[in-house]
Formats: structure tokens, C-alpha cells, sequence
């Protein structure tokens, strides 16, 4: 099947930004450039540039023109959750191991109608100090039946890994983090958190890289306590 031309365009579009022709915050070629560099419609020049858009490659401004993201698309990088503890006995204390069945959950973790999850609340401190409230879903199938007790949840890797040989270390994973203003009295209180204080809510999701996922995370964790180093890698 012959490939679509805003396909052929995108591609060598995207090209030119790898390569480095374009640089993140460079203006980009117009709608009347593409045209006339690969001799295409308006409608398939726009479609291109569209779907880099779409794709995070390119930001369009009304009135301003196309430029490069400044985002690290397609960038390599390492991301270390810096630890700032040094020294310090770390414990957890599972609070909550609840079988549940809500819908938007359900879609998160990408469950049938007929299927639950756990969900698993933790709670980690270093010393005597509450830094982070862990709030883990699970399906239900990764949950081995009749487990002794909650604290059999204390690290929910070691059970993916034992009870069901599956190294979450290993898969693929998404995680965001941004600042959070709105936090619960019942996370507040957990963290002790003082009203003046900041939290950062980390939500992450570990899934095979297609359509079953392992876990969706979602943690409050304080702000005086919350470091990481991103470094770039270079490309071999």
C-alpha cells in the first residue's frame, strides 16, 4: 500500500528536527513553506504539521506562527528520585487493602465492566517522619487470595515479583508530578502537613507497553522532602 504524502512529509519533517536543522524554541517552516517545498496541497502541508502538533514536536500559536516544543520529546534522559534520607530507618505501614469496583479507576487500570482492583494506601516514613502517602491500584488478579495480612503489602514489587513473577522494575512506566493545592484533610493530617506547607502528587502507571496495566499509583508526597535530578543521555 503506498504511503500517504503527509505521511512522507511528517516523517521528514520530524527529521529535520532530530537532526538538530530545527532547535527546541526555533520557528518553524509555514504552511505556504511546506508547500511549496514538497510542491503539496494546503490541506496536506496543514495535516503534517498537525500531527506533529498532536505529537508534541510542534506548538502552533494563532497570529505568531509554528515553533519547535522546548519539551525533550524523544530525548533520552535519567530521572533519579534523589534520596534524602541518608542514614535514616525507612518503615511503611499499609493502611488500607480494599477491594473496590469504581468506574474511573476501572478505566485507568483498562478493566472490563465485570472486573475490580484493590486499592492499597501506604504509608512511608524515615525516622518518625511521614513523607509520603502511597495510593496504589491494582487489579484484582494481581492480588493473590487469602493474603495473610495487610503488611503482606509492605512492598508491592516484591509481591508482583514472587506472587507473580513479573518485575515492575522491568516495564514500562509513565509518571508525572506537579504540585498539588488541593489535598484532603485526611492526607493532610496523615503527613502533617501545616496549611503553609507544599505537597507534590506523583501518579504513575506500570503496564506490559500495550493494553494490560499492573498498577496505577497515585502519591502525596511533602514538598521539603521531594528531590530528583534529570540528566540527559547521550544517544549512541
Amino acid at each position: 500500500m503506498k504511503e500517504p504524502k503527509y505521511l512522507k512529509i511528517k516523517k521528514d519533517l520530524l527529521q529535520k528536527i532530530e537532526n538538530g536543522i530545527f532547535k527546541s524554541g526555533d520557528k518553524f517552516y509555514t504552511e505556504t513553506e511546506i508547500k511549496n517545498l514538497y510542491n503539496v496541497s494546503s490541506i496536506t502541508a496543514i495535516r503534517a504539521v498537525q500531527e506533529l502538533a498532536n505529537e508534541g514536536y510542534l506548538e502552533r500559536y494563532q497570529g505568531k506562527g509554528t515553533f519547535v516544543s522546548r519539551s525533550k520529546k524523544r530525548t533520552i534522559v535519567e530521572f533519579t528520585d534523589l534520596e534524602v534520607f541518608a542514614g535514616m530507618e525507612e518503615t511503611v505501614s499499609v493502611l488500607e487493602v480494599t477491594e473496590m469496583n469504581n468506574q474511573e479507576i476501572k478505566d485507568k487500570l483498562k478493566l472490563a465492566k465485570d472486573e475490580t482492583y484493590y486499592k492499597i494506601v501506604r504509608l512511608r516514613k524515615a525516622g518518625n517522619i511521614p513523607y509520603i502517602l502511597q495510593n496504589s491500584f491494582i487489579p484484582s488478579k494481581f492480588i493473590k487470595p487469602n493474603f495473610p495480612s495487610n503488611t503482606y503489602f509492605d512492598s508491592i514489587y516484591q509481591r508482583f515479583k514472587e506472587d507473580f513473577g513479573i518485575n515492575l522494575y522491568e516495564t514500562h512506566a509513565i509518571e508525572t508530578n506537579e504540585f498539588c493545592s488541593k489535598i484532603s484533610p485526611d492526607t493532610m493530617q496523615l503527613l502533617e502537613l501545616k496549611e503553609t506547607d507544599g505537597c507534590i502528587l506523583q501518579v504513575k502507571t506500570n503496564d506490559n507497553g500495550e493494553d494490560e496495566v499492573y498498577e496505577y499509583v497515585e502519591s502525596y508526597k511533602h514538598c521539603e522532602y521531594y528531590k530528583i535530578q534529570i540528566e540527559t543521555v547521550q544517544r549512541q
